[in-house]
């Protein structure tokens, strides 16, 4: 459910596989300072909840008022890097309401589903906030998608109409001619021509509660089949509410910027807004904070996204992990820090896990800037911790405060305490409703909070990750790796993270995976599967094997190695380890034809 193995690249300490006598009062201590109760099994944040003073009952209601807030309505909510072109907190309302007021003529209303095929623009918060204004389902679709995956998306959500650009039409009405199309262009260009008073314009009569579905993203589909995500008003209520506080200064674990104030804060926006990363970060986030967020558009460039932050100083980078190996690469190359004056602060990485090599290798090359890493999932709008990685740590970060959690034994059940690796399960009021038409994914990934009540004010239900995970004695989570994917070896369970990160520091490995081979006697044996960096052709199993088994336990050395060309991944960076069997199947073929 969160990203794979995220901050999972590091050793395993021993005290993992120690238990611990909790009827000491030292570790009494410890697990109160961990947010711990040993009677219910359940770690809290230290921040008391603050979800419930948002009094707003859908997500327009919450987020209009805060673009009129004394000094914003002025201020630049999106820019466009290419441009120049601006768009004011205040326009961005009067456009989300004169939107909406031209979706409602063309039949949208309350519980219908419009999908918004675009790539970013100044104007992708302002159609997705109309459509939200009227209590409609808004489901986002990337636009790289096939036909076919764009028709599977199509069929699942059934769309009563599709906000899509003119480049994007011909795509989607080959596969889909039954839904209306809204091309963008020409709403936009209606909405511009009215003449009334935006100080008139307000809020849809909708009669929207928080409990009414809002969104519909889609999982990324790195497991399996891409699930619709189900979440509701008051899921995107407690995002808000939970980046406002967290980038703003109010706890749980966000940093208040201490040489700059809100009005000087400008985030760069190189994610794609269909995506809920992007979309939670800029449709919500900078939206609550009152940031101006800086549209990077087109194709990621770390020429053109350095210029942009230079430009229009920005102070926070929101990116997935492939781009800070970019830039990283770039700034080894041709000394691109020194040659710009930046203000950048903070570089946040989310999707996947950022190896400690390229941790490394960014703090040499950006010494002034604080990397850190987040947990994003479609299925939990909120980030269930805030950011850690600052300084070295390969900690997520500590639990917001709407937020509570288990680490649970993914065999026995058992609920662990600090120290301990289990399955993280989390709950709070951003946790998604469920699956769209897939009762089944949706028992497997929810599960019942027999008797108890949450302090969140959010479901009672109890969200399992699939991330194998512990908690520290500060209350900082760790994520090790995915628990699909552990590997049985002689009963032992090993994860393949802990051995990729092994593999990446070998000088004549460019990039490598791990994933389990079936053994008569050992159930499953580790296998890596390796890439050779240029010039390394020489480079052969047994030397593999042989540097890995001097770092690990013996039950988690690496029994058998492929060379292969690439490793699978996806566009955030995740392993597609799915795709590793093929890998395998076409090394075999090519040996069997030597």
């Amino acid at each position: 459910m969160f990203p794979s193995h995220l901050f999972a690249h590091f050793k395993y300490p021993s005290f993992l596989s120690e238990r611990i006598d909790y009827s000491t009062p030292m570790e009494t201590e410890l697990h109160l300072a961990a947010g711990y109760c040993a009677a219910t099994g359940v770690y809290r944040s230290g921040h008391p909840p603050q979800f419930a003073a948002a009094a707003a009952l859908s997500f327009p209601e919450y987020i209009l008022p805060h673009m009129l807030l004394p000094g914003r309505r002025a201020r630049p909510a999106f820019v466009d890097a290419s441009t120049g072109a601006a768009l004011s907190f205040a326009g961005l309302r009067a456009l989300s309401l004169r939107v909406a007021r031209a979706l409602a003529a063309a039949g949208l209303r309350r519980g219908r589903v419009a999908l918004l095929l675009s790539p970013n623009s100044l104007h992708f918060p302002a159609l997705s906030l109309a459509v939200l204004s009227l209590g409609a389902v808004l489901s986002a679709a990337n636009p790289l998608l096939t036909p076919d995956e764009l028709a599977r998306q199509a069929d699942d959500a059934k769309p009563f109409l599709a906000l899509v650009t003119g480049e994007l039409a011909p795509k989607l009405r080959s596969i889909a001619p039954d839904v209306k199309l809204v091309l963008v262009e020409q709403l936009l260009a209606d909405v511009a021509a009215e003449v009334d008073d935006d100080e008139t314009l307000d809020l849809p009569a909708a009669n929207i509660g928080r409990d009414d579905a809002a969104l519909l993203f889609y999982s990324s589909g790195t497991t399996g089949r891409s699930k619709g995500v189900v979440s509701t008003h008051g899921n995107a209520i407690a995002m808000a509410a939970s980046l406002e506080r967290a980038w703003g200064g109010g706890g749980g674990g966000g940093e208040k910027p201490q040489q700059y104030d809100d009005h000087d804060e400008a985030y760069g926006c190189v994610l794609p807004m269909f995506h809920m990363f992007g979309f939670s970060s800029f449709v919500m986030g900078t939206a609550a904070l009152g940031a101006t967020a800086v549209v990077v558009p087109g194709r990621f460039s770390v020429e053109k996204t350095m210029a942009a932050v230079e430009e229009y100083g920005v102070t926070r980078l929101l990116v997935v992990p492939p781009m800070v190996v970019k830039m990283v690469a770039a700034a080894a190359g041709d000394g691109e820090p020194s040659r710009r004056r930046l203000r950048l602060r903070q570089v946040v990485s989310s999707g996947a896990p950022l190896q400690r090599e390229h941790m490394a290798r960014f703090r040499s090359c950006f010494p002034a800037v604080n990397l850190g890493q987040v947990p994003t999932t479609t299925e939990v709008k909120e980030r269930s911790t805030g950011g850690g990685g600052g300084g070295g740590g390969v900690s997520i970060g500590r639990l917001m405060p709407d937020v509570e959690a288990k680490i649970v034994d993914p065999d026995s059940g058992e609920l662990l305490p600090p120290r301990r690796t289990g399955e993280l399960w989390v709950r709070g009021p951003s946790t998604m409703r469920g699956y769209l038409n897939n009762e089944e994914a949706t028992a497997l990934a929810l599960v019942a909070a027999a008797g108890s009540v949450s302090v969140s004010g959010g479901g009672e239900r109890w969200l399992r990750t699939g991330d194998l995970c512990y908690v520290d004695s500060r209350g900082l989570v760790y994520v090790v790796d995915r628990v699909k994917e552990l590997i049985k070896c002689n009963a032992y369970q090993v994860a393949p993270a802990e051995l990729e990160d092994v593999l990446a520091t070998h000088p004549d490995i460019h990039d490598a995976a791990v994933a389990p081979y079936p053994d008569k006697e050992a159930g499953e044996i580790p296998m890596a599967y390796v890439v050779k960096k240029q010039g390394s052709g020489h480079l052969q199993e047994d030397e593999v094997i042989s540097f890995v088994q001097n770092k690990v336990a013996p039950y988690k050395k690496i029994r058998k190695v492929v060379f292969v060309d690439s490793i699978p991944r996806s566009p955030s960076g995740k392993i597609l380890r799915r795709q590793l069997k093929n890998l395998l199947q076409g090394s075999i073929l090519h040996r069997s034809r030597m």
